[in-house]
Order: C-alpha cells, then structure tokens, then sequence
C-alpha cells in the first residue's frame, strides 16, 4: 500500500500535466500548426489532383485531420519542453 506522500507526489504530477495539456489546448503555438497543416495539405491536393470526384475531395480535410493530430503531439512535447516542464 502507497503511502499518503508518494499518493500525493502522484496527484500533484498528474495535476501538472493536466494543467499542461490545458494550457496546450489553448495555445496558439497548436492552433496555428493545425492551421498551417491543413493549408499545407490542401495546397498539395490542390496542385496535384484538382479534377477528382465529390468522395475523392471530402477526404482532404480528413487526412489534414489526421496529418494534424500525427504531428501536434510531436509539437506538443517540443512546446512544453520549451515551457520548462
């Protein structure tokens, strides 16, 4: 059985990180990496397949998505070690 200090070194570090992701969500380092993203991603489908079907074109912002949420988190980790977590 953990004791009450190590029970409440665990709470206190996973308070901290819950704080951390907050303050991710609402940074704008993440909101314009999303933003950029997806630009970049519908500029290369723009470029390179313009004449394509309906069902072919609502894939874009699907994988922008998906692209997105891949690389913020390798974002998110350079943001808080910049933040000095």
């Amino acid at each position: 059985m953990k004791s009450i200090e190590e029970r409440l070194l665990a709470i206190e570090a996973r308070n901290r990180q819950v704080e951390d992701n907050k303050a991710w969500e609402t940074s704008w380092t993440r909101r314009l990496s999303i933003m950029v993203l997806t630009y970049l991603v519908v500029a290369f489908y723009l470029h390179f397949v313009v004449h394509i079907s309906p069902w072919i074109n609502a894939l874009v912002p699907v994988i922008g998505f998906l692209l997105s949420t891949l690389t913020v988190s390798f974002l998110k980790k350079r943001w808080l070690l910049r933040r000095g977590k």
